[in-house]
């Protein structure tokens, strides 16, 4: 990997955390606690269809790991490692299948993955089969977000490509 390549990287690492951080910021406007927008997932959306695997998966796990230090809540990183690794995994896979020019599909489905990852760690960590009936909020609430963040992430692709041909 070149170091204009890791620049790159890093610089969208930082972009995702402050985005991260200022998202934190806002009072959840939902009455189901721990959902949100996910505008982070802007950047990760973005990078699967810009970068190789392996790089996406650095990114994201070095967004997750400073993401709990920052928030102070490292209980989290257990769901956000669950939920990112699914839905990575299923953008690298929808990647293959959807084109950028509906890159929000798959951003819909990585959404889906990701609450389905948070989900079963949920479930592993307490034991409490119950928390399945949370999980219909998650799937709307997924979609939603996840729609949200893909077009965002799809209107931003084109513009940002134009931008690393000339820089």
């Amino acid at each position: 990997m070149s170091i204009k390549r890791l620049a790159r990287l890093g610089v969208l690492t930082a972009v995702a955390l402050i985005i991260f951080i200022i998202e934190l910021q806002i009072p959840n406007p939902f009455p189901v606690p721990g959902i949100k927008l996910g505008l982070a997932n802007i950047v990760t959306v973005y990078a699967v269809y810009r970068y190789r695997a392996a790089e996406v998966a650095m990114l994201v796990g070095v967004r997750i790991t400073l993401g709990a230090v920052f928030s102070g809540n490292m209980m989290a990183l257990l769901y956000s490692a669950c939920g990112s690794l699914l839905c990575l995994f299923g953008m690298i896979f929808f990647k293959r299948i959807i084109d950028e020019r509906h890159l929000w599909i798959a951003s819909v489905f990585g959404a889906l993955l990701h609450n389905t990852g948070q989900m079963a760690a949920a479930l592993l960590v307490t034991q409490t089969p119950s928390l399945l009936l949370y999980f219909p909020f998650l799937v709307v609430s997924g979609c939603l977000a996840g729609a949200f963040t893909g077009m965002c992430a799809q209107l931003i692709l084109p513009r940002l490509k134009r931008f690393e041909e000339n820089g």
